[in-house]
């Protein structure tokens, strides 16, 4: 399917804003400012696995079906109720604080955070 597989981040744009907005504390986005995240995508038509591999070991795995409401959880622990819809082949999801969109492009996973006028855009190369 068009998201599976394991991608490593690439580049990223409006790190620091976005995540000082949401609150994370400064050295922990020092820690996460050149970090490549790897992201692994399992999907099985409208059912995706996605997990989300973050230093010292630390990984958030979300479980959805498209258009269907589903718990899902945030890298601060954070639960929360959310349903991701497809449109156009991109991934749409309401966070509790930001809009996140996701497609492949070019054979890349670009993702895009909005929270207001910031925005947050990771490109990350297929692995």
């Amino acid at each position: 399917m068009a998201f599976s597989g394991k991608y490593e981040t690439e580049s990223q744009e409006g790190y620091d804003a976005f995540c000082k907005l949401l609150g994370i504390p400064d050295d922990v986005i020092e820690k996460g400012r050149d970090y490549k995240l790897v992201t692994e995508v399992v999907q099985s038509g409208n059912d995706f696995s996605w997990t989300q591999h973050y230093p010292n070991n630390h990984k958030v795995t979300n479980k959805f079906v498209i258009g269907k409401e589903c718990d899902m959880e945030t890298i601060g622990g954070k639960k929360f109720k959310a349903t991701v819809n497809m449109d156009g082949g991109k991934l749409t999801t309401q966070f509790p604080n930001y809009s996140h969109v996701t497609e492949i492009s070019g054979g890349k996973l670009v993702e895009i955070s909005t929270a207001g006028t910031v925005v947050l855009k990771r490109v990350s190369k297929k692995l």
